[in-house]
């Protein structure tokens, strides 16, 4: 009697499900347009904030230029950051043992539910913001899954002939969500703060089902066991380092900044002694969390290097150019300080549309001719462009700094796709998870390290100059000495943060106490839109100055780096038949 086949399991039929969509020309759109909306949302929801902060703010009704409160300030800012920058080579290793598209959904469905709870705070004062605080560092979790995995399944679906194009197309959607998310925060934070959290609820709960209806993993798994002691001395580590760059910024007993203080002394070389132990370890286990035997591959190597540096060379640019426009130019041109947040994100658009433009073309270009050419260009289009803003008066023509902007978008468009195709090109199938999570945290460190490096320039510029400046200016509007000596010896952190903020910045470190004892003539021009600027934008032009000649030093160097990674480099196991003359099979070769 014959034997009735088998029914097959429901694994079987799963896998079989998955193979079939996976083996479908319009496979690979489907893996970059979900993955693309991902980095998308956590990008815009990483600078959302800064536009939105003194409705959210005023919200809880806390006031974050009370030098106490500073520092809350500072972590509903940077925590986002600081996580990602933490948890993305985790979240890769892991995604490379259990599966990237398992990785990334429960990325997107964590960052929703923590979109949602940002939002229901009920508290008020130093409780609701410590409650935003821990909720963004939630948050940040799922934003870790989603951009540790996201250049892994796209590298898994394109084939190499086409990455350059899917990772500069999802490159580009997340460097220009950073500029984005500064728009969206000015228009919906005024409307009512809890909109700029929840604006990602629909979004999230979309991108959720739909990848776990449409994505399926298509790169080699390996199983293996988890470097417990590798993640816990690098998250100990590099918290420590990012922790200490975010206390040095502030000021500390009667210094402008905190880099003396022996907390930051502490955070700041014990986590470089920890990441230390931690890279030996790495040298040690059988299953390493981070792979350091791939920087022996040349081409992964330079075009971190690359990434890193231009990474500080763009990370801490929003920052500078939001206060020049906020504080300074804004005013002056007839905007007041309460509409300054919305109009700098306007104003800044050229920025985003220079990396929409030049981004997936350089991408599909480096498909051809590889990544070397047009990252070098970029990087010394990127430096032109800073050379551009440092000549620029600080009360310049807006054609002029429109067509700065863009110049150094498509500087930063035509490195940033090539590069990351570059790299992950260069990754063995079974390791682009942690390779991608690598890459991400060099460039989420480098986003605050830059915010260290451009603050400290800042400030130090201003620390010479802003105190006689204002207390000059002051007294002659009829302030009292001795108020204008207090307000002048307020750190220059807080002169920033007011003008980033959006505050009338006399009013609000003034006082309404000391403004009601001066004529209504004086309140008027002391809180008006001509004299704050007027005043800062001398020391303001020296602490720029500093800024940008680090930022052009930083794009060189990475020129130089990007155009030491060698000729093309593609792993060997994806050489494609029709180009086996631009393959090198070692991974030390050129």
């Amino acid at each position: 009697m014959a034997v009735p086949p088998s029914m097959p399991s429901r694994t079987q039929r799963r896998r079989e499900l998955a193979d079939a969509a996976t083996s479908s020309p319009h496979y690979k759109w489907v893996a970059l347009s979900n993955t693309t909306l991902g980095v998308l949302m956590a990008t815009i929801n990483g600078s959302i904030l800064l536009i939105a902060l003194p409705d959210i703010f005023r919200g809880i009704g806390i006031n974050p230029l009370v030098p106490g409160n500073t520092s809350l300030l500072l972590w509903l800012i940077m925590g986002y950051l600081v996580v990602t920058a933490v948890l993305v080579v985790s979240f890769g290793r892991l995604g490379d043992m259990y599966g990237r598209v398992r990785m990334y959904n429960a990325g997107f469905a964590v960052f929703t539910v923590f979109s949602v709870l940002l939002s229901v705070t009920w508290m008020h004062g130093q409780a609701g913001a410590l409650w935003l605080i821990v909720m963004r560092v939630l948050q940040g979790v799922g934003g870790a899954m989603l951009m540790a995995n996201s250049n892994a399944i796209i590298t898994d679906a394109f084939p190499v002939t086409q990455r350059g194009l899917g990772l500069g197309l999802n490159q580009v959607a997340g460097i220009a969500g950073s500029f984005v998310g500064l728009v969206l925060g000015g228009l919906l934070g005024p409307i009512d703060w809890r909109i700029v959290f929840l604006v990602s609820v629909p979004v999230g709960v979309f991108g959720t089902v739909w990848a776990y209806w449409k994505l399926h993993d298509t790169g080699s798994k390996r199983h293996a066991r988890v470097d417990w002691w590798g993640n816990l001395t690098f998250a100990i580590g590099l918290i420590a380092v990012l922790v200490g760059i975010t206390y040095g910024i502030q000021p500390y007993g009667g210094h402008t900044m905190g880099w003396a203080s022996p907390l930051v002394l502490a955070l700041l070389i014990g986590g470089v002694g920890v990441l230390v132990v931690f890279c030996v370890i790495e040298t040690r286990v059988a299953e390493p969390m981070f792979r350091i035997g791939l920087f022996k591959i040349r081409a992964f190597t330079a075009g971190n290097l690359a990434s890193l540096l231009s990474s500080l060379g763009r990370g801490g640019l929003m920052f500078i150019l939001i206060i020049w426009l906020q504080g300074i130019w804004l005013p002056r041109h007839g905007y007041s300080f309460e509409s300054t947040p919305l109009w700098a994100g306007i104003y800044m658009l050229p920025l985003t549309v220079g990396f929409l433009i030049a981004g997936p073309v350089s991408g599909w270009l480096s498909d051809r001719f590889g990544a070397r050419l047009f990252a070098t260009f970029g990087m010394v289009i990127a430096a032109g462009s800073f050379v551009w803003l440092l000549v620029l008066p600080v009360n310049f023509s807006y054609w002029e700094f429109a067509l700065a902007l863009l110049v150094n978008g498509i500087g930063m468009g035509v490195f940033a796709s090539p590069n990351r195709a570059g790299i992950m090109n260069s990754l063995p199938p079974n390791q682009r998870g942690v390779g991608a999570g690598m890459s991400t945290t060099f460039q989420n460190s480098a986003m605050v390290l830059s915010i260290g490096i451009f603050f400290s320039l800042m400030i130090t510029g201003l620390a010479g100059s802003l105190p006689h400046t204002l207390t000059t200016g002051l007294v002659a509007q009829g302030v009292p000495a001795a108020d204008a000596a207090r307000l002048a010896a307020l750190p220059p952190v807080g002169v920033l943060f007011a003008s980033l903020l959006g505050y009338n910045p006399i009013q609000t470190l003034l006082g309404p106490q000391v403004l009601s004892h001066l004529s209504t003539a004086h309140q008027h021009y002391l809180t008006g839109r001509t004299f704050f600027p007027t005043l800062i934008s001398g020391p303001f032009s020296d602490g720029l100055g500093v800024a940008f000649t680090f930022a052009i030093a930083a794009c060189l160097i990475a020129a130089v780096a990007s155009a030491l990674r060698g000729g093309r480099y593609v792993h060997v196991e994806d050489r494609p038949p029709s180009v086996p003359d631009v393959v090198t099979t070692s991974a030390t070769d050129d």
